[in-house]
């Protein structure tokens, strides 16, 4: 019997196919999120579902007879009730007019585990898990984003720190450039007057030699006229 004969099967009893299919999944949906969760699902007369871990192990290769490792890994394990044990192995008779397994007391599975109660667990599992990844990444996204900041307040930092160093290299460099620049205008200035000076001084000089040139003049006329009044004599 596959899934789609079982629906049909109780089809009749749940008033239709889809009540019937949509009730088939519900089970086997909490039965699986259970075990997968690490939880028991165990049915009084029916069995239990469970989660067996296998350590790791080494196994035969049935077609090649090779030694193979099989690692770590986890199965689900279904044992059968006493009830089920005992309709199989005929030891009981199956009813006729009633249910092969007795129904158990509504909302509630032996070891006071609830079909219920396990969805629920499930969903508040899967719901914890979201909310961890979501502060996760919340986390993760004030992190990066102090970090940015914290880089961008850094830069400015060091570029105000190079800024006011380049202003005061400049600062302490424009007098010394000023004096320098004041000192070089100067120069020049200084030399044309010491030149004037000498000049001046120099000036005076050649007038007194040109007064002198005349008396110079004044004796050779008189000499040339005793020599003259000495010849008429």
């Amino acid at each position: 019997m596959n899934k789609a004969q079982l629906v049909e099967a109780i089809a009749d009893k749940l008033g239709g196919r889809q009540q019937a299919a949509d009730a088939v999944d519900a089970v086997l949906d909490a039965i699986v999120r259970a075990v997968v969760g690490g939880d028991r699902v165990s049915v009084t007369g029916f069995g239990s579902f469970e989660k067996v871990d296998r350590p790791a192990r080494y196994a035969r290769n049935p077609q090649t007879g090779e030694r193979v490792r099989v690692k770590k890994t986890s199965v689900p394990r279904f044992r059968a009730g006493q009830g089920f044990k005992d309709l199989v192995s005929g030891s009981k008779k199956l009813p006729k007019n009633d249910v092969a397994v007795k129904k158990a007391p509504k909302g509630s599975l032996s070891g006071g585990t609830s079909t219920r109660t396990t969805v629920k667990k499930a969903a508040a599992k899967k719901a914890t898990t979201a909310k961890k990844a979501t502060a996760k990444k919340t986390t993760t996204a004030k992190k990066a984003t102090a970090a940015k900041k914290a880089s961008t307040a850094k830069k400015a930092t060091a570029k105000k720190a190079t800024t006011a160093k380049k202003a005061a290299t400049a600062k302490k460099a424009a007098p010394a450039k000023k004096a320098a620049t004041t000192a070089k205008k100067a120069a020049p200035a200084k030399k044309a007057t010491t030149a004037k000076k000498a000049a001046a001084k120099k000036a005076p000089a050649k007038k007194a030699t040109a007064k002198k040139a005349p008396a110079k003049k004044s004796t050779a006329r008189k000499t040339t006229a005793k020599k003259t009044t000495a010849r008429k004599r």
